[in-house]
């Protein structure tokens, strides 16, 4: 896979981009590559983008663990290598279990969850593959969650959704011709396999 865009260099950008750049460099553990490479050629957009990633990221109601959990979830469901790669290692310090982490890399619905993990689980599978959340899982996540933690996990799910499109459309591989970490499925086989 050859990626679609050329690197960005910093001193290439224009002196009113800049400071966007040093933002992300604050926080990206890919400096300017990974899906900035991409924004960066709307900065307007990528502007915004990143303020509302950085809130998703770091200031967001739900724990990081859970958090990084549904990024991994999006990133299974949409064969994002790229997104995988760089939230694996995350989602573990933040506490996620490998085995959990192994499981959903596999495409598989992860035995031994906790329940709020299953909870984050079911929720984001059906939300996502079928863009609805039955009444019962929505009261289950409303009470075990509360409302704004409800809010925060469906936007981060549908914002890395548009990440994830990002990387795929754009084509970005791991850094230095690293070993892509999922194995590509068709959307029936993954439906299949993660709503089983």
């Amino acid at each position: 896979m050859t990626e679609r865009f050329t690197q960005v260099r910093y001193e290439d950008l224009a002196p009113e981009v800049r400071p966007l750049a040093d933002d992300i460099l604050k926080v990206s553990s890919a400096a300017l590559g990974g899906p900035y490479n991409a924004l960066l050629r709307s900065p307007d957009m990528a502007r915004r983008c990143f303020d509302f990633l950085d809130y998703l990221r770091f200031r967001t109601s739900v724990s990081k663990r859970l958090n990084e959990f549904a990024i991994l979830i999006q990133a299974r469901i949409a064969n994002a290598q790229y997104e995988w790669w760089a939230h694996d290692p995350i989602a573990q310090r933040a506490g996620l279990s490998p085995y959990i982490i192994e499981q959903l890399r596999q495409c598989k619905r992860p035995e031994g969850m906790q329940d709020d993990e299953a909870l984050v689980y079911d929720f984001c599978i059906q939300l996502t593959l079928n863009h609805r959340v039955p009444d019962a899982l929505w009261a289950q996540a409303i009470a075990q969650m509360g409302e704004q933690a409800v809010v925060d996990l469906t936007v981060l799910s549908g914002t890395y959704v548009m990440v994830s499109m990002l990387l795929n459309a754009t084509q970005v591989g791991i850094p230095n011709g690293g070993e892509e970490p999922l194995e590509v499925l068709s959307p029936l086989d993954i439906r299949q396999r993660l709503l089983a």
